[in-house]
């Protein structure tokens, strides 16, 4: 249980560091250049991760990047991106969150990783704080960016477990690398198209795009295919519900989001939801054989 334990902790860091990148998007980057910014944000992360992996694509692996590429990095990050700049931070993240329960449902197809009931009771206690968080109290809410988010959490969602299934004979490191890569090789033709040359960035853009490049990209993507590796992906998407608490609380102690009664309610459901769900990484007392899906090479 103490190493179920570690990975949970490690796999952590990704959802409070993507909460965390709501704030800083909004109020650190330029706005009004979402592709650049997905591109500035991904391929510096991506070539760090390359430099310490020393490792290119083999074989179906140069597809296999392309699409996870485009499913968690390229259209990811300009849905992220839009979503930072049309909501709340709060509720951006909070949104985002209900991958926790798609994830749950696709590992079983994906992974044939059947729902276990403690994760599916963890998960809807956290459903419901977010229900509570984005309901009356708060700022008011963009539909399109809520939308937006949907599309963005159902995208990654996919790739997330796509990820797991395919990466089991490659290094972590490496893995991450390609796919950070081969999304900002599919965005930079877009982004120049659509919104020309890059934006000229001063010194607090480059505080920003350092800080989501290293921290909100590099590191929290590396912890998060950890964690898919090393725990259920039930699991792992019921830790995800960290993202709208870090959102939150980062968005009223930093620039002042309104956090009303029924915000408080939900980040404590929430974290009740996370606590209840980390019970599905404990043992059986006869663990089953578990079932990986054949790794294409």
């Amino acid at each position: 249980m103490e190493g179920k334990f570690r990975w949970m902790v490690v796999t952590a860091i990704a959802p409070i560091a993507w909460g965390s990148t709501y704030v800083v998007t909004r109020e650190l980057l330029p706005a009004e250049h979402p592709l650049w910014g997905a591109l500035l944000r991904a391929l510096p992360a991506g070539l760090i991760l390359l430099a310490l992996a020393r490792r290119l694509p083999r074989g179906s692996w140069w597809w296999k990047s392309l699409v996870l590429g485009t499913l968690n990095i390229g259209a990811f990050f300009v849905l992220v991106y839009l979503a930072a700049v049309l909501l709340p931070s709060s509720v951006a993240s909070t949104v985002m969150a209900t991958s926790a329960g798609v994830i749950l449902v696709l590992a079983w197809p994906l992974l044939a990783q059947r729902p276990r009931l403690v994760s599916a009771i963890g998960a809807a206690i956290g459903f419901v704080g977010v229900a509570v968080m984005l309901g009356p109290g708060g700022e008011p809410i963009n539909g399109w960016g809520v939308l937006i988010s949907l599309v963005a959490m159902t995208s990654s969602s996919v790739g997330f477990l796509l990820a797991r299934r395919w990466g089991g004979d490659v290094p972590l490191l490496a893995s991450t690398a390609w796919q950070l890569i081969a999304g900002s090789l599919l965005l930079a033709p877009v982004a120049i198209i659509v919104e020309g040359p890059p934006p000229t960035l001063d010194a607090t853009s480059l505080w920003g795009f350092a800080y989501i490049t290293i921290i909100g990209t590099a590191v929290a993507f590396v912890a998060w295919f950890a964690g898919l590796r090393h725990l259920p992906a039930g699991v792992v998407g019921v830790i995800g519900l960290l993202n709208p608490v870090t959102g939150v609380l980062l968005g009223t102690l930093l620039v002042g989001e309104l956090l009303g009664p029924a915000q408080i309610v939900g980040i404590a459901l929430v974290l009740t939801g996370v606590l209840v769900g980390q019970f599905a990484a404990r043992p059986s007392r006869r663990p089953a054989p578990q079932h990986e899906p054949a790794a294409s090479r």
